[in-house]
């Protein structure tokens, strides 16, 4: 049996969003609204460690190919810092795994730096050389 949450999304949403506003909760979907609850708590999460990744990624090939650097590294680093800064405004609570973030951030950064500049991922170093701190602070650029 097809429902509307299969067959029309948006008209699901709206509905839902009806119901929870004029309180009749007993027909509220509610298997697939928390399905889709959790499913924005994650896209959150994996939007986070996106930009830690990229800006990570940037960080190292800052680091390691200082002939290359450029004004697009530049402009990415500092974007990726300001979009890392909105995601933990938006949603304060991806502080508390800060640390399980930005170390899966950085195994995925390691892999993106390799394919960009063709360094071995085994010359960068195994964990993240930086703090979070370091890596948003508007003034670092490793050297």
């Amino acid at each position: 049996m097809t429902t509307r949450y299969d067959s029309d999304f948006y008209g699901w949403t709206q509905e839902q969003a009806g119901l929870l506003r004029s309180g009749d909760l007993s027909q509220l979907d509610t298997e697939n609204l928390l399905e889709e609850i959790e499913a924005m708590g994650r896209s959150e999460r994996r939007e986070l460690r996106s930009r830690l990744e990229i800006l990570l990624a940037h960080l190292l090939k800052w680091r390691y190919q200082a002939d290359r650097r450029g004004r697009s590294w530049e402009l990415t680093i500092e974007e990726q810092r300001d979009k890392a800064i909105d995601c933990l405004q938006e949603s304060p609570s991806l502080k508390n795994k800060l640390d399980e973030h930005l170390e899966k951030a950085y195994t995925a950064a390691r892999r993106l730096a390799e394919k960009e500049t063709l360094i071995n991922r085994n010359i960068f170093p195994e964990t993240c050389p930086w703090t979070f701190e370091q890596i948003m602070d508007e003034n670092f650029w490793p050297e």
